[in-house]
């Protein structure tokens, strides 16, 4: 019963399986081809192939900025290629001399669905475009989101998106590290060290001043999520959203892993502390900081051995017999052979290298015998006063607060300056990073929408070329939410009937009346307790029976004055209980 439910819940699980397949692609071809196994000649590798009619998304859309690069010519109309050099390097790697294609994934990619891709490494790499219009930070959420795939993985580099601050000098053109930015957004690795960047330039209200604040590290769970960005090589969602009430939350393939504010979450602060030490301030000379003093009462006493030795001679250790004192514990391998390529003056003179003296290991020692050092009882070491408490401890001294001359409170950092362009600047020693379906606006509904006719739609199809059967019924789950009540019905069911039928027992079926021995009959042909009582006293009125019969034979009266004396009222015999005969009386 067990095994016929679970056959059914596979075969549900793999119908699903084949309708997400066919809901998601109703004109997918699948394509088999049959391989030969060198090593095992009669198994047979299927190999799926499946083609799904892409559409590049529409962007006749309220955006700030939106590029799918499904067309090739968006490099070098939207997309400008930094021709600046970066200051403070050597001349032979400054210029920001990168290449950059427009070309599909190199593997699983959707037919017409193209990215933007660094195909160098190693130097240094700069693209930038501009906003559709500037975004200006007042009343409304930003949302920017992108598709990065490290083809390659990730050693040392990043994957980063800056987005450029409005200035009237922009110029594309000469994008490098030092062009001004607003946000800074995207993963970074080099070696071990891997983040993933928010970064976002505050402007001093007071001095006019820029400071970079960077967002607390992606910890827990989430971090699993980000170090997957380095690794799989596979095409992953990347999103931030930042709201005018200050908080933020960045998530990875629809799963959110970090969050917070603005205030809170950003070091260093973005309002900087109401007080300040006073730095004129200096620690008094009768300031005393000890928690404990040696106690100055204290005086060593007059036993106490500082010239003692840790360790003496054991002076009643003798030699051991059979110790070999002519014997030394190392001898020269006799079967050693100078090597031929032995060169005396190069060299110096050749030695056979040194082996245990076999001579030594049936003896309980070879060379000299000496007393063993064994530790020394009167050795008690320096002599140090006790510690107590300082009767004129003060605590650990801080020096006063002041006022922070620098202090001021802004109690909005989401109102940064304005977005006018978009760049990718990098330095990576990988290549063929890939960038796709980047967008920033303030609609959650359409970057929803993007990512739903691109990226999920893209990873659907990459789990399903991989053979991720569970991932993709949990997709289609997800996508039909009643098919997790059938499945409680699949597996709650079956379960129920379980244990009903394991613990449920039969109920109490004797009755009252005189017939319930008749249907409840044993069920064994044992002899039992209660037979033996009921068969012997079926025996002794059988026996009443007989001798009033042979009685009645001799003398007819004589029967009948005996006949009531000996009855006695017994409980009616049943059918399963055993008569037993005794032999008739001779007479």
């Amino acid at each position: 019963m067990k095994n016929f439910w679970l056959v059914l819940l596979f075969s549900a699980a793999l119908g699903l399986a084949r309708a997400e397949v066919e809901d998601d692609f109703d004109d997918e071809d699948i394509v088999v081809e049959d391989e030969e196994d060198a090593v095992m000649d009669d198994v047979q590798v299927e190999k799926v192939q499946i083609d799904v009619s892409y559409l590049s998304p529409d962007d006749n859309v309220d955006f700030f900025f939106m590029d799918h690069f499904d067309d090739v010519a968006t490099l070098g109309s939207k997309w400008t290629k930094s021709q600046a050099k970066k200051e403070g390097t050597d001349e032979s790697i400054a210029k920001y001399d990168g290449q950059w294609e427009v070309e599909a994934l190199a593997k699983d990619g959707l037919p017409g669905d193209t990215g933007l891709v660094l195909k160098s490494k190693a130097k240094h790499s700069a693209v930038a475009a501009k906003l559709k219009k500037p975004f200006k930070f007042d009343d409304r959420m930003l949302i920017v989101q992108y598709e990065i795939a490290f083809q390659n993985g990730q050693d040392c580099g990043g994957g980063y998106l800056k987005l450029l601050s409005e200035s009237a000098g922009l110029d594309l053109r000469s994008v490098t590290d030092k062009t001004p930015y607003t946000i800074m957004f995207g993963p970074d690795k080099c070696g071990s060290d891997s983040k993933f960047h928010f970064i976002f330039r505050h402007i001093n209200p007071k001095t006019g001043e820029i400071e970079e604040k960077h967002c607390k590290k992606i910890e827990g769970k989430g971090r699993q999520v980000m170090e997957e960005i380095f690794k799989d090589k596979k095409p992953h969602l990347l999103r931030l959203l930042v709201r005018p009430d200050n908080t933020f939350e960045i998530s990875i393939d629809h799963t959110l892993v970090n969050h917070g504010t603005l205030l809170d979450s950003f070091t260093p602060a973005v309002n900087p502390p109401a007080e300040i030490d006073d730095p004129n301030d200096s620690m008094p000379a009768d300031w005393d900081e000890r928690e404990k003093i040696a106690d100055p009462e204290a005086s060593k006493p007059e036993e106490w051995d500082e010239s003692a030795p840790k360790q003496i001679l054991d002076e009643d250790a003798v030699q051991p017999s059979g110790w070999l004192n002519d014997e030394p514990d190392m001898v020269p391998d006799p079967e050693a052979v100078k090597p031929d390529d032995w060169d005396v003056e190069m060299d110096g003179d050749w030695e056979a290298p040194l082996i245990d003296n076999p001579a030594c290991s049936s003896a309980p020692g070879c060379g000299p015998w000496s007393q063993p050092m064994i530790d020394n009882t009167a050795y008690k070491g320096k002599w140090f006063a006790p510690m107590i408490n300082n009767p004129g401890y003060k605590g650990k001294w801080k020096p006063a607060k002041i006022s922070n001359p620098d202090y001021f409170h802004d109690p909005e950092p989401f109102k940064m300056t304005p977005l006018a362009g978009i760049g990718i600047e990098l330095w990576t020693m990988s290549d063929s990073i890939y960038f796709d379906n980047i967008l920033i606006t303030d609609s959650l509904a359409l970057a929803d929408s993007l990512a739903k006719e691109t990226y999920d739609l893209k990873i659907s199809v990459i789990d399903a070329m991989s053979g991720n059967m569970f991932r993709r019924i949990l997709d289609y789950s997800n996508k039909n939410p009643w098919l997790y009540a059938v499945y409680v019905v699949l597996v709650g069911l079956p379960t129920v009937l379980i244990i009903t039928f394991c613990c449920s027992g039969s109920g109490d079926k004797s009755g009252t009346d005189g017939k319930s021995s008749l249907n409840d009959p044993k069920k064994t042909d044992e002899t039992q307790d209660d037979d033996e009582v009921v068969e012997e006293e079926a025996a002794e009125q059988e026996e009443a029976e007989e001798d009033q019969d042979e009685e009645g034979e001799e003398d007819g009266s004589e029967g009948e004055e005996e006949e009531g004396e000996d009855e006695e009222d017994e409980p009616p015999t049943t059918r399963s209980q055993t008569r037993k005969r005794r032999p008739r009386k001779e007479l």
